[in-house]
């Protein structure tokens, strides 16, 4: 907003490029600005064994990134302003990370943040579907939380489970092979607190506490996953048995050709 003269001679500011209520800056309304002493005491407790694992405090950007979205459910000025004073960044250098990466939250989230695979072939598979009757089905639109808290709904990305399409995501854990239907009984499950299992992977914990084991904090879940690949994701390794298929040998001229 640079300066300029008007007629009168007194300065006046002109306002260029994005309004900061426009979408992609971390200024939701009502978001906070700074933490309560307590609040900021514990912050600083954990960032410090945060930081502590790198040999430059300013790796630890993204861990920390995921410390104040456990505190907050999203990247808000507090927190932005809480990682640059610890790095020895400004709140734009920490922001400019935040903004590339999807995991950051811009809005609220609810305890359940339940993503829906709209990419191209769990799309085909009927992504489209799931995600628009699950916006109907929630009374919100996207990006957007149930009255109650429970719910945020948002389409995503592809997260490299296409053998399982349509895929939906709960807290960052898969839910394979859903079609409109299971996907709504998904949801009213989630809002009764009812339990729920991922197909794989680990139990559902809440929104917040999934960012604190993003952040590197112990996850007693650990040992209770229901891990390994599927069927589906082994198909093309049976085949290749089934015709006793090998790889090429390094260096061979097969090797050669596929690179």
């Amino acid at each position: 907003m640079p300066p300029t003269a008007g007629t009168d001679g007194k300065r006046v500011f002109l306002q260029l490029g994005r309004q900061p209520e426009e979408p992609n800056q971390f200024n939701h309304p009502g978001a906070p600005t700074s933490y309560s002493p307590d609040v900021r005491a514990q912050l600083e407790a954990d960032a410090k064994e945060i930081i502590g694992r790198y040999p430059q405090p300013r790796s630890a950007i993204l861990p920390l990134l995921h410390l104040v979205q456990a505190q907050d459910t999203y990247v808000t000025p507090a927190g932005l302003s809480f990682v640059a004073e610890l790095l020895g960044l400004t709140s734009a250098d920490v922001a400019g990370v935040a903004s590339f990466y999807s995991m950051y939250r811009r809005d609220p989230t609810g305890k359940y943040l339940v993503g829906v695979c709209t990419n191209t072939l769990c799309a085909v598979m009927g992504g489209d579907a799931i995600y628009d009757g699950l916006k109907e089905h929630l009374g919100v639109g996207n990006d957007q939380t149930t009255a109650d808290g429970s719910v945020t709904l948002q389409h995503i990305e592809c997260n490299a489970a296409c053998d399982y399409a349509p895929v939906v995501m709960v807290n960052w854990e898969f839910f394979d092979n859903q079609t409109p239907e299971s996907a709504r009984e998904l949801v009213d499950k989630l809002r009764d607190d009812a339990e729920v299992r991922p197909t794989r992977g680990m139990p559902l914990c809440s929104f917040a506490a999934t960012e604190r084991i993003l952040a590197g904090f112990p996850d007693e879940r650990a040992d209770d996953g229901q891990g390994g690949a599927g069927s589906a994701t082994l198909a093309g390794l049976q085949v290749a048995r089934e015709h006793k298929m090998t790889a090429p040998e390094p260096g061979s001229n097969a090797d050669r050709g596929a690179k």
